[in-house]
């Protein structure tokens, strides 16, 4: 696909961090803010899905890949839903993020590397996950917990974890109702992961 020229052909200097479904771009602020050169491999431009993509970005030799992929159909929230779980589909979206990790491991050694997803039903596809979070452990106040599966250095929580306020707990009337809103990864878990694999 032509829009993926700019991710696969550009070889850089800076060791390069690969976020895959990154959405805003929030987990690889750090990195890209210290000047590593962070490519996010996001919809709507590009697709971690488009397998052609995968050779040309190991030969890219990344330092590092993040990936968030959409946690919609492995929610525990979702009981209620209009439309019924589509666990192949986004099964798909994962299968194709730990395809372009093998892919760059491959070819060489990555410093790092992490898959996150709200701890939900992803658990019964790749087991447990080396590491469990809530953000407030980091200094943000909110309770949602989130799973960590990968090759990387854990992140040092809080002796003493931020509190979450009335309203920000999923049940509340203040909970952000947008879907975009709660998935951004906070601010604090970004920063700390960033600390522990540079």
């Amino acid at each position: 696909m032509a829009h993926l020229v700019l991710v696969e052909t550009q070889v850089s200097n800076r060791k390069i961090i690969l976020d895959l479904c990154g959405g805003t771009g929030a987990w690889s602020k750090p990195y890209a803010d210290a000047g590593y050169d962070v490519r996010n491999i996001t919809l709507p431009d590009y697709d971690v899905t488009d397998y052609c993509m995968r050779d040309k970005l190991a030969a890219l030799k990344p330092y590092g890949i993040l990936a968030a992929p959409p946690c919609t159909m492995f929610s525990l929230a979702r009981q209620n839903a209009k439309t019924p779980r589509d666990f192949r589909s986004a099964i798909n979206v994962v299968r194709a993020c730990l395809e372009i990790i093998w892919e760059c491991r491959y070819e060489h050694h990555l410093k790092f590397w992490a898959l996150e997803n709200p701890t939900g039903y992803l658990r019964q596809f790749l087991g447990k996950p080396a590491y469990t979070f809530k953000p407030c452990d980091f200094g943000d106040p909110i309770a949602k917990r989130t799973d960590l599966w990968g090759y990387y250095n854990p992140p040092k929580k809080l002796k003493r974890p931020a509190k979450v306020p009335i309203g920000h707990h999923r049940n509340s009337a203040n909970y952000p109702r947008c879907p975009v809103k709660r998935a951004i990864t906070p601010t604090g878990f970004a920063q700390a992961f960033f600390k522990a694999n540079r």
